[in-house]
């Protein structure tokens, strides 16, 4: 019983820690994908965590694959962070 009160415990923080990343995501509309250079172009609301404001721009992805899943128009809700100094996209979902 024990064993099964902890899984479960360990499962909600998990959850909770999810929803929590999941609050820092940023929305945005995919204007460009250029898997050779492995960047997207987006244009995007406020990153509070850069301090940066709504704009267009050229992102490093910290991952290529994550370029398979979108293309130019979609909207996506993004992560990003300094990564190595340049400014990266960490994360994308599907968006708004």
């Amino acid at each position: 019983m024990l064993k099964r009160t902890v899984i479960a415990v360990a499962a909600s923080l998990v959850m909770a820690f999810s929803a929590l990343a999941d609050g820092n995501m940023i929305k945005g509309e995919v204007v460009k994908v250029d898997k050779p250079a492995g960047k997207i172009t987006l244009k995007h609301a406020p990153i509070k965590n850069l301090d940066m404001d709504a704009m267009t721009m050229v992102f490093r992805v910290a991952d290529p694959a994550m370029l398979d899943k979108v293309k130019a128009g979609d909207n996506i809700e993004f992560a990003a962070d300094r990564v190595n100094g340049a400014i990266t996209v960490t994360k994308i979902g599907k968006g708004h």
